[in-house]
């Protein structure tokens, strides 16, 4: 090796993987840097469609006319005819537009006529995965080892994917949104004690605590916003607390949706009841963290037998072998 190439390791130039570790570091850091001064508010995105929703309600969108409704809702052209494609083949059912909508709204998506569209790539997305499927096993023949089985089993499995695909993936969203709506509801209940102590009413009480954890949990933020718009708009306050009920799929929160409807109904003091429905959260959120405690030794049950005890009897036991192999070694010299 001479001077001038520098030190190796396992044949690669010292100096040369130094460089490109010390650009990474650089541009990590100039990331995080630009991270920490580009700080957004996460409602900000959230805004245009609670905007959208008050300026509905002032419309008169909550109006039991049909055709004043009617002539309000912007129709989307593409879903239009996604609609009238599906109601030509029969296929089309309210029950089943309210189950879609129900669970799009359940992931934060508010547009309802989505739920046409969500139907129609059910019904669509199976064709064309299986048709692309069997194109790439039968007639291309992509795969010449797999046999009769294997290819049947994978165009099942594409055609399968194409009608689950979209609802598992609304699934997902839902189940990550009611998520983060769990874990900030009892601080979002503290503070709701804290303004009805204060005298403040409901929907301002609703929309303070939306503002103040806007921030920290933005999706409980976004659902207290609506409420609290939905409380100033509706002919009806008890559907304002039925819609936010709809649109999380948490047992928490039709508890709090029953306590408010009972508060405004029978006149109840509404910082007690809230205290207590707190307490309770606040209660079930650390026995769900000591039952997650108490799984721990069981999940890394796995990983200590596969992944740390070989290594650590490699540690131990490696250099009494390579002593005993060298002594078995030595004494057949």
């Amino acid at each position: 090796m001479t001077a001038s190439s520098g030190p190796t390791l396992f044949g690669i130039s010292v100096i040369y993987v130094a460089s490109i570790l010390s650009v990474v570091a650089a541009l990590a850091v100039m990331t995080a840097i630009y991270a920490a001064v580009t700080v957004r508010d996460p409602m900000q995105k959230r805004v245009k469609a609670l905007t959208e929703r008050r300026e509905q309600l002032k419309a008169g969108i909550v109006s039991n006319t049909p055709k004043r409704r009617a002539q309000l809702v912007r129709k989307n052209e593409t879903v239009e005819w996604m609609r009238g494609l599906l109601g030509k083949l029969q296929v089309l059912q309210d029950s089943q537009i309210g189950a879609v909508q129900q669970k799009l709204a359940q992931a934060g998506i508010r547009k309802k006529e989505w739920a046409v569209a969500v139907i129609f790539v059910r019904m669509v997305a199976p064709v064309v995965l299986g048709l692309a499927a069997a194109a790439l096993l039968y007639w291309i023949n992509y795969f010449p080892t797999w046999g009769p089985m294997k290819r049947f089993m994978g165009f099942a499995a594409a055609v399968g994917l194409g009608y689950k695909g979209p609802e598992i993936y609304i699934s997902n969203i839902s189940s990550k949104r009611t998520l983060a709506i769990r874990k900030g509801l009892p601080d979002a209940l503290d503070l709701l004690v804290i303004c009805a102590e204060a005298g403040l009413t409901v929907d301002a009480a609703f929309n303070r605590v939306a503002k103040e954890l806007g921030r920290a949990y933005p999706e409980l933020g976004d659902e207290f916003a609506m409420t609290a718009i939905e409380l100033s708009f509706l002919n009806e306050r008890r559907q304002a607390f039925e819609n936010l009920a709809y649109r999380v799929n948490l047992e928490s929160i039709k508890g709090v949706v029953t306590t408010m409807v009972q508060t405004e109904r029978y006149g109840t003091p509404l910082a007690s009841a809230l205290r207590v429905l707190s307490a309770e959260f606040r209660n079930e959120r650390m026995m769900r963290a000591e039952e997650k405690a108490a799984r721990l030794p069981a999940i890394m049950t796995v990983p200590l037998i596969l992944f740390i005890l070989p290594v650590l009897f490699i540690v131990i036991l490696g250099p009494a072998a390579c002593a005993i192999s060298d002594g078995f070694l030595h004494g057949k010299k």
